[in-house]
């Protein structure tokens, strides 16, 4: 869909729903919170967005807190336009958050203020050094029970957002709540601080688990805040419109 004008420069996600209802994608250097409860797709359109912008040639990062990203690769979605040199030509990089933990010392069950900013500090000058225009951490929600405190969480989110919007790097965290939430994130810190929340949800119709997804916000934007029914195919996350009664079409 073509930009407006004065619109501010998208970053596309290479995934046409998506970036439909977004009228062309993610404002750039937005920090947008990805949330929903498990089996949702979260990591699989997180690495489709990375993924799309590496092979634009945008050097993409994506920061696995929980999962071995070694894992993670054997058991991602045979994408069609998934290319391992992407990751050999550091295109596209992985890097576990506990390894940098270890590196940075940080192995106490709960962060001080001091080593909250060292590590937004180390995530910031990991992104500077490779150049990195696009940024998923999977999952912020793992991360903040580190942080423990609402106080903590919001001075993290806040000064890694800004750090990594100076770098001009859109940025994607992942965040975990129940299936029946009513909250955004786990600690509703996060839900207020992010430039963007895309929930995505499981939902029960005639017998079988639709995956859905809506945009609730996104500052920078119009958008549509219908909701959709996702499927994860080899070509991609596809969208389609959920329909008032239900079905999809």
């Amino acid at each position: 869909m073509p930009q407006r004008t004065g619109d501010r420069e998208r970053c596309s996600t290479g995934i046409d729903g998506l970036d439909t209802i977004l009228y062309g994608g993610i404002p750039r250097a937005n920090t947008v919170l990805l949330t929903g409860s498990c089996g949702t797709g979260k990591t699989s359109l997180a690495l489709e967005f990375l993924i799309h912008g590496a092979v634009k040639g945008e050097n993409s990062l994506f920061v696995s807190v929980t999962e071995n990203s070694e894992k993670l690769l054997v058991n991602i979605i045979p994408y069609k336009f998934f290319d391992k040199n992407l990751v050999k030509s550091g295109r596209l990089v992985f890097v576990d958050l506990p390894v940098m933990y270890e590196r940075l010392g940080l192995t106490k069950a709960e962060l001080s203020m001091e080593e909250v900013d060292l590590l937004v500090s180390a995530i910031t000058s990991l992104a500077s050094e490779l150049q990195t225009k696009r940024l998923v951490i999977d999952s912020i929600t793992s991360v903040c029970y580190k942080l423990k405190t609402s106080e903590k969480i919001r001075d993290f989110i806040l000064k890694l957002g800004k750090s990594l919007s100076d770098l001009n790097c859109t940025s994607i965290l992942v965040g975990e709540v129940a299936a029946d939430s009513t909250s955004y994130s786990s600690f509703g810190v996060e839900e207020a601080i992010a430039d963007g929340i895309v929930l995505m949800a499981n939902m029960e119709r005639r017998g079988d688990l639709l995956r859905t997804l809506q945009v609730i916000k996104m500052r920078g934007t119009m958008h549509s805040r219908a909701k959709y029914v996702l499927d994860l195919t080899p070509m991609g996350v596809l969208l389609v419109p959920l329909l008032k009664g239900g079905s999809t079409g």
